[in-house]
């Protein structure tokens, strides 16, 4: 099961300020735990939202709004992410949860979400709770 661990965006690092002291090391520890283990599929940050550009689609059947950064609410960006292949959702728990605050200075939020892997599968199900009014 692909799980992808959000690492979500902060004051900090929307200003792109270095990391808390020792951040680096622990950030690299808990990676290198993951490569041992054989669960980590890939791991990157981002740039900082300053660098980004948002699309969006207000009005169906019109062209698209372009709205270029820096956005105001830096939660709302996303600083990097980690991609996990593991058994179970308690196993992408865990893993999230031994990872060091990914920003420092007490700012860092992860947000653990499972990956689409079969979009049919998916959508059955989705369709399938809808149907049942769940």
């Amino acid at each position: 099961m692909l799980f992808m661990l959000i690492v979500r965006g902060s004051r900090t690092s929307e200003a792109g300020r270095p990391p808390a002291p020792g951040l680096r090391e622990a950030m690299d520890k808990y990676n290198d735990n993951l490569v041992e283990a054989g669960v980590r599929v890939m791991a990157k940050g981002l740039y900082p939202g300053s660098t980004a550009v948002r699309i969006s689609y207000p009005e169906p059947g019109n062209p698209p709004i372009v709205k270029h950064g820096p956005f105001e609410e830096p939660r709302e960006m996303i600083a990097g992410f980690i991609l996990i292949d593991v058994n179970s959702r308690e196993e992408a728990l865990e893993w999230a949860l031994r990872m060091p605050d990914p920003i420092g200075y007490g700012e860092g939020e992860i947000e653990l979400r499972q990956v689409i892997e079969d979009p049919e599968t998916y959508y059955r199900e989705v369709q399938s709770q809808f149907d049942s009014g769940k």
